[in-house]
């Protein structure tokens, strides 16, 4: 048969579900995994106020946040180049063990400057594991079993979204924030214990390909720029003129992270590469100032407002699984399509609702349509990127899809901190956000059709 991007392959046979007996247990510590780094992520939102108050730290406020997403592209990179020399083994045990010494180090910090640190080393932890566990998924399940761990994978990001907060701020209140980083130690060593026995026996990677230390210092440069991204943009007077140079600094720092032609949309895994982390930035860049403008605007209370995000992260949910049990009955290209459609939808009608003034209810109604768009097409641009590289490219692209997701999210967001502060005392600051995100939504559709492509293998960045 020939697949829709040109590949000739005989027909596969019927694989066991995710869930049968001998992926089970694998399915389930690495969706464990996946779950507690993004409760981290989330819950950390909540309990950050408290930590601040607590040590004393309100200078360092914003770098608690920055630090990880920067330093998560060091471990991104790193882990996707041992995996590829290595396998996915050594990366996914030692990115535990980061992930769960910054917890450690976060949990018991005595100071500030300390429970920075921790989340630094978290961070860095967190995006080794992630690019680990996609080469495991590589190497463990079979292809057509791709987009349904996927779509795990993507139901145990949304769901911290819905659950997150709310048990941060129980446990806080009940015992303390520090529980927060230290109850989720012996979680994720459990979790880890449970993907252990279906490492054993795995192959190697290609152990005569070169470290690539040229590359990861392009990473360092990278989260550095990432990190002046989210920083630069409140500086009085000079703050557009160092986010642009941070954006310039960060384009040239990623093309050593990314298959070549990922910036100029080459067709193929290039474009599929991009069209993540525009989807992504473009979600993230309305997400976040989602609750802003229903407190602001709407007055409704910061629980009200979540609400909304809510309905999105459940059809986010509802929609990885419907994808991932439809499988090769929705072909990816129709999924992603569809998908990036959804998105622009979603982000058009939030934009056409500020502007118009209307009803909090709408954005909360429209805001389910982008959520189900990303998950629909989230899980199917992971499942193309393994399809498109071969077992060699499997850490080194499993990176950049990861990469793409912080650097397009990272640098939506810093742009439009900056359009936010610029334009808040002379017109509506939301409105220009909002129109950011759906341009960068309308390049994600525009581009969608370069996925296809006639050979099966993108040429990567040597």
């Amino acid at each position: 048969m020939t697949t829709e991007t040109g590949e000739v392959r005989t027909p596969e046979p019927d694989a066991p579900g995710i869930m049968s007996g001998m992926y089970l247990w694998v399915t389930i510590g690495a969706c464990a995994l996946v779950f507690l780094g993004a409760f981290e992520s989330l819950a950390v939102t909540t309990v950050m106020p408290v930590v601040s108050a607590d040590l004393g730290g309100q200078r360092l406020y914003a770098l608690a946040f920055a630090g990880p997403l920067a330093t998560g592209v060091i471990g991104m990179v790193a882990a996707g180049n041992w995996a590829d020399r290595r396998g996915p083994t050594a990366p996914l045990h030692t990115a535990v063990a980061a992930f769960v010494a910054g917890l450690l180090i976060a949990g018991l910090a005595p100071s500030m400057e300390a429970f920075v640190a921790g989340r630094f080393v978290q961070g860095l932890g967190s995006g080794g594991m992630i690019v680990a566990l996609y080469v495991v998924v590589a190497r463990v399940y079979p292809q057509k079993r791709h987009p349904a761990i996927f779509a795990g994978f993507a139901a145990a990001w949304v769901v911290p979204s819905l659950i997150g907060p709310t048990v941060a701020a129980v446990v806080t209140d009940v015992w303390s924030w520090h529980w927060v980083f230290l109850g989720v130690v012996v979680l994720s060593l459990a979790a880890l214990l449970m993907v252990v026995p279906a490492l054993r026996g795995l192959s190697g990677g290609d152990v005569s390909a070169p470290w690539a230390f040229g590359r990861l210092g392009w990473a360092v440069l990278a989260a550095l720029a990432v990190l002046a991204l989210n920083l630069v943009g409140d500086v009085p007077g000079t703050g557009p003129v160092l986010a642009v140079a941070a954006v310039v600094v960060a384009l040239i720092a990623v093309r050593p992270l990314a298959p070549r032609g990922v910036l100029r949309a080459r067709r193929g895994l290039p474009t599929v590469i991009l069209v993540r982390g525009l989807a992504a930035g473009a979600f993230i860049g309305t997400q976040v100032y989602l609750p802003y403008l229903l407190t602001d605007r709407y007055a409704l209370t910061p629980t009200v407002a979540g609400l909304a995000l809510t309905g999105g992260a459940l059809a986010w949910s509802i929609a990885s699984t419907v994808q991932g049990w439809l499988g090769a009955r929705l072909p990816n290209m129709t999924a992603l399509r569809i998908g990036t459609a959804f998105v622009l939808v979603g982000i058009a009608a939030v934009l056409a609702t500020t502007v118009l003034q209307s009803g909090a209810l709408v954005i909360a109604v429209t805001w389910i349509i982008a959520g189900a768009g990303m998950g629909l097409m989230i899980p199917r641009i992971s499942a193309l990127t393994l399809a498109l590289s071969t077992p060699e490219e499997h850490g080194f692209n499993s990176s950049a899809l990861t990469v793409a997701d912080s650097f397009g999210s990272a640098m939506v967001l810093a742009v439009a901190g900056t359009l936010f502060a610029a334009l808040a005392t002379t017109t509506d600051p939301f409105t220009a956000v909002f129109s950011l995100s759906a341009v960068i939504a309308v390049a994600a559709v525009i581009l969608v059709p370069r996925v296809s492509h006639p050979s099966a293998r993108a040429e990567v960045a040597a």
